[in-house]
């Protein structure tokens, strides 16, 4: 199935008599007959549900839907997009292990790596996504245990280049992770350009309406765990925990998700509820239709912005201007995404008085759904970030996120126009 029919009917095929739409399986528990049974489900030695902190109905075909979209083997959803990130890279890299980041993510997953990771014996070293291959090299250490960015940088715009990133992190014998939040798999797959492990934080577009917090972890089951087994002990060394299983050799390519529900889930229990799932599952529906409204109204403010001359820049892939034009063309030749930073002519008490001028737009600590709002991330979001770094994550103390809805791009811009006029 094309990923406009894998939007509406992945993940959850309804047998003779089922229920035609997702069933909300709201239970905690689940009932055998057989004690033996439920022994099996224990030790790993069978399939099937005994407790939804681990797994649950509702949350695994949701799983299988995104997992489908991405052309990954399997899935698993988190509680947000910050528990998947977590989850994704402690799975491999646990105290005395080394990360290679691109210092263009997140502000969260930029604390996550640079100050949380580091108090658990995680040492990370920040890059410049677009630096040379060989200068990419140089961040490597015996100890690396992946390679990790955003596919569309948050909040800067900015687009990774998915092939070299892999290329660099395989030839020290480690996966690529890639955070696809903000492309999505309607816009891009990661996969298909050499990266391993996909990460979303399901709370912005897979949603899409602002109603739950979610994330997920996708594997595509591409990278060879054993073939590198001395960096990955945890997946190919016995597991105590389960009576000296090996993940990699009781369930090969489904090893790396195994190991992330029955350890990880299992002792830190970052599992989502069904009825989150059974929101998400309903904005995943509509996908298909909203990226490519997003991608048409961002299209249009970019081009309105970069023609005003109270504006100062804007950063846009889809401009035919943009640094990352030509990789936008590569990676994502159907749109990127709804959001664009730009800086106004001014200082930071500039943008602020912009915000605050608009009327239909809102200032909100959310990005990428359907309603557009606004946020200067030096003040908000990465308010804990220095000076310095800010600088390295690709944010300027100007710069204004605008996270384009699905309204009429008219009413839009009238807004937008209004409030450039108070300045």
């Amino acid at each position: 199935m094309r990923r406009e029919t894998l939007c509406i009917h992945g993940g959850w095929q309804p047998k003779n008599g089922e229920s035609r739409q997702l069933p909300i399986i709201q239970s905690t528990t689940f009932k055998y007959d057989d004690t033996e049974e439920m022994a099996m489900l224990f030790d790993l030695k069978k399939s099937g549900y005994f407790y939804s902190r681990l797994a649950n109905p509702t949350n695994d075909a949701v799983a299988a839907k995104i997992a489908a979209l991405e052309g990954g083997i399997g899935a698993v959803l988190t509680s947000s997009g910050q528990a998947a990130n977590y989850f994704a890279i402690f799975n491999i890299c646990e105290a005395g292990g080394h990360v290679v980041a691109s210092t263009e993510i997140y502000g969260g997953t930029f604390n996550l790596l640079n100050i949380t990771m580091r108090k658990q014996g995680i040492e990370v070293t920040f890059v410049n996504p677009d630096a040379s291959e060989e200068e990419l090299a140089k961040a490597f250490r015996p100890n690396t245990k992946l390679m990790f960015g955003e596919t569309i940088s948050n909040p800067a715009g900015n687009v990774l280049d998915i092939e070299k990133f892999a290329r660099v992190a395989h030839a020290h014998g480690v996966p690529l992770m890639v955070d696809n939040t903000f492309a999505t798999p309607i816009n891009c797959r990661p996969f298909e350009w050499g990266c391993d492990i996909v990460t979303h934080s399901t709370t912005k577009y897979m949603d899409g309406h602002a109603t739950q917090v979610g994330g997920a972890v996708v594997d595509s089951g591409n990278f060879d765990w054993e073939a590198n087994a001395e960096k990955f002990p945890g997946l190919c060394m016995p597991d105590e925990s389960y009576h000296g299983l090996t993940y990699t050799k009781a369930f090969g390519k489904m090893g790396y998700l195994t190991k992330l529900i029955a350890q990880l889930m299992r002792d830190l229990g970052s599992i989502p509820a069904p009825q989150n799932s059974f929101l998400l599952n309903l904005g995943l529906e509509t996908l298909h239709l909203r990226m490519a409204q997003h991608c048409k109204n961002a299209q249009a403010i970019a081009e309105f912005l970069e023609k005003d001359e109270r504006v100062a820049w804007v950063n846009y892939c889809g401009l035919k201007n943009n640094k990352y034009y030509e990789l936008a063309q590569k990676y994502l030749p159907n749109g990127s995404c709804g959001v664009i930073s730009f800086g106004l002519k001014g200082d930071r008490a500039t943008a602020v008085k912009f915000m605050d001028a608009l009327q239909l737009i809102s200032i909100v600590t959310h990005v990428a759904d359907a309603k557009t709002c606004v946020l200067h991330p030096a003040s908000h979001t990465h308010r804990q970030l220095s000076d310095e770094q800010l600088k390295q994550a690709g944010i300027a103390p100007d710069l204004i996120r605008l996270s384009v809805g699905i309204e009429a791009v008219e009413d839009l811009i009238k807004d937008i126009q209004q409030a450039l006029e108070r300045i």
